[in-house]
């Protein structure tokens, strides 16, 4: 391939502001046809984008030989379906976070990639944004020593719902949909998490989890989410044996690092559309020009941590997914 030609399946907000700006402008790759059930909004965005061509059958597009690559953009409850729908037509594929509603999901869109010998990306952002890089780098650097111990607290008074908070569609609740992003970057700037336990409140759809968590042998994790809390707060807290990182999950501000020497902020550029960084790696990738950094394989280890949180919760609420 010389240029990524995308078809896109869903095209709700993210795709307005998130990604679809992206997919456009990164070089090397357009989007040459979209797709949605109700075909006059299809059109209207195929208008307003300048997209050649629109679909209300999510087959039509995947086998639309313009298109080598396919972005599935819907709730996670229909990830698995186009996502395997595309692999078997031959086209790549990036797909929404989280990626399934379970790891039984994730794992079928894994074999049905392999098997057709596409590429298959997940769309936790953090991993390429520039503010996380940079926090990333502080600890790979060895600027906190050994790592010890994390921290995550995640409260909102209010954080709104919709499908969100419909598990079918879902997977679950907020927690499912917010905690995945913080839980995918620790397992890429910390390491794996290797052993984790919790309490759920609230249901069908998780209201509040609190979990304790590890990262090997020697890092400790606890972490907080609560989405009907009396107080707004957004902290992810790494310590070291040197020095200290905090920062916001969901911020733009830089993240301040404390060490014997002082502290400082660790400067980083907000790019206009969020996911640019990510689609530039995933499109370089395609082109053969850069490592993919966020695929289905680094993506389920954070489903299975969020199978683990959730599983006696669904149990109790009769919630199965495989």
């Amino acid at each position: 391939m010389a240029r990524v030609r995308w078809g896109v399946i869903g095209l709700g907000d993210v795709v307005e502001r998130k990604s679809g700006p992206a997919l456009q402008s990164v070089p090397g790759s357009s989007i040459a046809a979209v797709m949605r059930r109700d075909g006059a909004r299809a059109a209207d965005f195929a208008r307003r984008h300048g997209v050649p061509r629109w679909y209300d059958d999510p087959q039509a597009l995947v086998e639309d030989e313009g298109v080598d690559a396919v972005y599935v953009a819907t709730p996670p409850g229909s990830h698995a379906e186009h996502a395997i729908r595309a692999a078997e037509a031959g086209k790549h594929v990036y797909v929404e976070k989280p990626m399934g509603r379970a790891a039984v999901e994730c794992e079928s869109m894994i074999d049905a990639c392999d098997r057709a010998g596409v590429g298959l990306f997940v769309a936790y952002y953090r991993r390429a944004l520039p503010r996380f890089v940079a926090a990333q780098a502080a600890i790979r650097d060895g600027r906190l020593g050994e790592i010890e111990s994390v921290r995550v607290t995640l409260l909102r008074r209010s954080a709104g719902g919709g499908w969100r908070l419909d598990p079918i569609l879902s997977g679950g609740g907020l927690f499912v949909d917010l905690a995945s992003h913080t839980l995918d970057w620790l397992d890429l700037a910390v390491g794996a998490i290797t052993e984790i336990g919790g309490t759920v409140d609230g249901g069908p759809a998780e209201s509040a989890v609190s979990a304790s968590f590890s990262f090997g042998p020697t890092v400790t994790g606890r972490g907080r989410w609560d989405f009907a809390a009396d107080q707004d707060l957004d902290e992810v807290e790494i310590l070291g044996s040197r020095g200290s990182l905090r920062m916001s999950g969901f911020g733009t501000d830089p993240a301040v690092l404390t060490t014997s020497e002082g502290t400082i902020q660790l400067p980083a550029d907000q790019p206009p559309v969020v996911q640019q960084p990510l689609i530039a790696n995933v499109v370089g990738s395609l082109l053969g020009q850069a490592e993919p950094i966020s695929t289905g394989t680094t993506a389920i280890r954070t489903t299975r941590v969020i199978d683990a949180v959730l599983a006696g919760h669904r149990e109790r609420h009769g919630i199965s997914f495989g």
